[in-house]
């Protein structure tokens, strides 16, 4: 299966800000849509932004208006650009292809980058 590399986590305070980048050499990434995750210690992974082969994304509820996704199909990289964190949103953050996750057929995770928000 494909590999996806997560880095741009890190420690920051409640009201800073991240960019997190996945990026992948397999085929296929500029058809995909794809999505960023993330897994609190305790919880089930969760999906908190997707984004379309064209370009056009979609947030959970807890995020709209302080994440922005986004996407280089010619590098094959996508970003999360987290503003405004809180404490919340504490967790490791993951890309996958969200359409073969929601089909169960994605299985690859790679080692995510972990996200650690202070208050």
């Amino acid at each position: 299966q494909v590999q996806f590399e997560e880095s741009g986590g890190g420690l920051v305070q409640a009201g800073g800000s991240l960019r997190l980048s996945c990026a992948t050499f397999g085929p296929f990434f500029s058809i995909r849509t794809m999505g960023w995750y993330r897994q609190a210690p305790g919880k089930q992974r969760e999906l908190v932004a997707n984004i379309t082969s064209g370009g056009d994304p979609n947030y959970v509820d807890s995020v709209k208006g302080r994440f922005t996704i986004s996407r280089d199909n010619a590098k094959k990289t996508m970003y999360l650009e987290m503003n405004n964190l809180s404490p919340e949103d504490t967790a490791v953050y993951y890309c996958a292809p969200s359409e073969l996750v929601v089909r169960g057929l994605f299985s690859n995770w790679g080692p995510g980058t972990q996200v650690t928000v202070s208050s």
